[in-house]
């Protein structure tokens, strides 16, 4: 990831987005996980935006979906109809890290940057 250069925007899909910055994706965490490797890489950083993109019908009233320890808000979420700042509504994002404890040996071992990242200090 050397090659690479830090990114000032991501884009997190999901089926719906709650106003207070959630996100409910397919239930693996692959998009946070993708964030947290990305964070540990030096890739995305505290400047880092981070947006999705809905219709209205799929956001959710701010408390509707539940975060955990290991779920990344979303700065804005982009509908047809409006913008949504969620920033000051959600936690800060330095919680974006690999939660070790809830990926299963199969989910590292398919994951190859997950497996380097094991191998390596935590």
């Amino acid at each position: 990831m050397a090659e690479l250069s830090p990114v000032d925007l991501v884009v997190m899909g999901c089926v719906a987005a709650g106003e207070d910055g959630a996100r409910l994706g397919k239930g693996g965490g692959f998009a946070d996980l993708e964030f947290a490797l990305a964070t540990a890489a030096g890739l995305i950083g505290p400047r880092t935006v981070s947006v999705t993109t809905v219709h209205e019908l799929q956001v959710c009233a701010a408390g509707t979906i539940p975060l955990t320890g290991h779920d990344v808000p979303v700065d804005f979420i982009i509908t047809p109809e409006r913008v949504i700042d969620c920033r000051p509504r959600h936690r800060p994002r330095t919680a974006a890290r690999i939660c070790w404890d809830d990926l299963t040996e199969e989910k590292i071992a398919a994951i190859p940057l997950l497996s380097a990242q094991r191998a390596g200090p935590r």
